[in-house]
C-alpha cells in the first residue's frame, strides 16, 4: 500500500503525529492503527495535506475515547 519514502506516507504520518500532539497523547499501536487507517481513507476521499487530514482527525477522534472500537461491523456502532 504505502511505503515510508512515499510522500503520502509521509503526509499521514504527520497528520497522526499531529492528533497525538494535540490531544498530548503518548502514541499507541493500536490507537495509531485506528488513526492511520482513518488518514488513509481520508487520502483516498481527496484529502492531500496533512493539515487538512489532521484537522479531520482532531475533529472526528476528540481524545483517546474515541478511538475505540467495540463493535465488530458500523452497523452495530450507536
Amino acid at each position: 500500500m504505502f511505503k515510508k519514502d512515499d510522500p503520502d506516507f509521509k503526509m499521514m504520518s504527520e497528520a497522526v503525529q499531529a492528533w497525538y500532539r494535540f490531544y498530548e497523547i503518548d502514541p499507541k499501536r493500536g490507537l495509531s492503527d485506528v488513526l492511520c487507517q482513518a488518514a488513509i481513507g481520508l487520502c483516498r476521499e481527496g484529502h492531500y495535506n496533512s493539515d487538512d487530514i489532521a484537522t479531520v482527525l482532531i475533529g472526528t477522534y476528540v481524545g483517546i475515547h474515541a478511538t475505540r472500537v467495540n463493535a465488530p461491523t458500523s452497523a452495530a456502532v450507536h
